[in-house]
């Protein structure tokens, strides 16, 4: 059993503070208004009630996979500085309502994936807070890299995630922390039935664990999917001894600057992407796409506020070999510059959503979980000309061709279609319906304006030759 789930997975990304509150029983008394400006450290009462409350949501934007960002008890808002591994936080609810949330989803066909922050911890950990209070008597000495005097925290004289006192670094050399690590890893997916692990900041941890880690996850659950946050070099996380997939930021990078930044024109998002298959090989169509996240700016924002853009850059994301992420809020048009304002509470006042963004993600979700031509690894290119860079998906009878056009219109374009011409001899377009024919081996579109993404379906919307 492997991971044959995630290729045609759509995940969608949730900030739990931020998403619903759904029981305010459980609210922290530090609560801000739900439409007031998020902060570094202010919490504003999401819990896992909410997501449980708003999966018809999810099936409705057709959702069939979650990535939650930590669950487990901690001091901030963002929950990257576990205080407690083993039990959820108190304001997101308990290990109970979390397993009914796993199952719940489950029996809409949609998994869930935790985050793994296992490079370091927050400084009400436990064995944190013994060497806080004993020094190098702890027992938990050898847990952490410090100076071997009593703990300072200002200036922090242990080693920390950033420089972020709050953040103590665990020593994963250890083999005590290494066992109890790994005993967090398998027991969320035993008691709970989880789906997987996203790695937080996996490079500042030997790879040697990883490869420990991911024994452990496969042997407790063979199909779990592993997946790394990885900025930059990808090469070391592509044996298959350690991760699954990456989170794709260098395909973001490549699709923004050619899509929504006009930064690259067709010719060298071609070179581009097609070394980055190269470098991925048979892996690409596991690693997650994505144009936002907690992280990062929100995707309406960098495109500032052009919905044409938007559209063609989240059409490259859904239709590239790789598992599309959306990050909750962006397929509503939310708005939100770098953290903490790209951590905006989720907007579910219906009047204020976008709809034509909202009606694209719907359908591009829908195309990707339904053609196995998305699927798979292999990129046909058809066409590379100055700003249009059209480009053809295919596997046995599943069939689509993409164009997108970041630049301005083109009036007469032909797309050359010399092999396995679909037996209906015309393409519909996903959007609009709009049919197609071949004529003599070329895909003519009379008119393709600017800033535009076609999909090229062969017969019409829902049909494949």
């Amino acid at each position: 059993m492997g991971i044959d789930w995630v290729p045609s997975s759509v995940f969608y990304q949730i900030f739990p503070d931020r998403f619903d509150n759904g029981d305010p029983a459980n609210d922290p008394s530090n609560k801000a208004a739900w439409d007031s400006a998020p902060l570094r450290d202010n919490h504003f009462g999401g819990d896992l009630r909410g997501i449980l409350n708003r999966l018809p949501y999810l099936e409705y934007l057709g959702i069939n996979s979650l990535y939650l960002t930590p669950i487990f008890a901690a001091g901030s808002n963002h929950k990257y500085d576990t205080w407690d591994y083993l039990s959820v936080d108190p304001c997101f609810g308990d290990n109970a309502l979390f397993r009914e949330l796993v199952d719940q989803a489950h029996s809409r066909g949609i998994r869930i994936i935790l985050d793994a922050v296992f490079n370091h911890c927050g400084d009400g950990f436990w064995a944190f807070r013994d060497l806080a209070e004993k020094g190098p008597g702890s027992t938990y000495n050898d847990w952490f890299f410090h100076s071997g005097e009593p703990v300072q925290k200002d200036p922090a004289n242990y080693q920390t995630c950033g420089g972020a006192a709050f953040l103590p670094k665990l020593n994963t050399d250890n083999p005590e922390v290494r066992e109890y690590l790994l005993q967090v890893a398998r027991y969320w997916i035993q008691e709970c039935g989880m789906d997987g692990w996203r790695l937080d900041v996996p490079w500042k941890v030997p790879m040697d664990f990883w490869r420990s880690f991911r024994k452990t996850v496969k042997q407790t659950q063979p199909d779990a999917y592993i997946v790394a946050e990885v900025w930059r070099d990808a090469l070391p996380w592509l044996h298959g001894d350690t991760v699954d997939g990456i989170m794709n930021y260098p395909l973001r990078n490549f699709i923004l600057d050619f899509c929504v930044f006009d930064t690259m024109d067709a010719e060298d998002f071609h070179h581009y992407t097609s070394r980055l298959w190269d470098e991925y090989g048979s892996t690409a169509h596991v690693h997650l796409n994505l144009l936002g996240s907690h992280d990062t700016p929100r995707l309406l924002t960098l495109c500032k506020n052009d919905v044409d853009r938007l559209k063609l850059a989240v059409t490259a994301q859904f239709t590239l070999p790789g598992v599309p992420m959306l990050y909750y809020g962006d397929e509503i048009g939310m708005p939100g510059e770098n953290d903490p304002d790209c951590r905006r509470c989720m907007r579910w006042d219906e009047s204020t959503w976008d709809r034509q963004i909202l009606q694209a993600y719907r359908e591009l979700i829908r195309l990707h979980r339904t053609h196995p031509a998305f699927w798979s690894q292999p990129v046909e290119p058809l066409l590379v000309f100055n700003g249009v860079y059209a480009f053809r998906r295919r596997v046995e009878k599943a069939d689509a061709i993409v164009v997108l056009n970041p630049r301005q219109e083109r009036i007469n374009l032909r797309i050359p279609i010399t092999t396995g011409i679909s037996t209906f001899g015309r393409y519909c377009e996903l959007f609009t319906g709009v049919p197609y024919s071949i004529t003599d081996g070329q895909l003519v579109i009379d008119r393709l304006p600017g800033k535009t993404a076609m999909v090229l379906l062969p017969g019409g919307n829902n049909e494949q030759s």
